[in-house]
């Protein structure tokens, strides 16, 4: 799967970082580094991830874009 960050857009809330930390990382606090080249195993992560940033600032070809599962608050 190929990933695009449009940088310009990015405001470091680093919720993809939190949600898939092996694809991206912030470099200081503002600075997001990611692989363009995601691996297969990273899909679900990846798709959090994309579905997580509050700015829409990262796309994913390749992803399926069926909506997860919600995550039930267990009490």
């Amino acid at each position: 799967m190929r990933l695009v960050v449009d940088l310009n857009k990015c405001q470091g809330y680093a919720q993809c970082a939190f949600l898939a930390p092996d694809v991206f990382t912030m470099h200081g606090e503002e600075s997001l580094v990611y692989s363009p080249r995601a691996d297969e195993a990273q899909r679900e992560k990846v798709a959090r991830a994309v579905a997580a940033c509050p700015v829409q600032a990262i796309t994913a070809e390749g992803l399926n874009t069926e909506p997860l599962p919600e995550v039930s608050d267990a009490r």
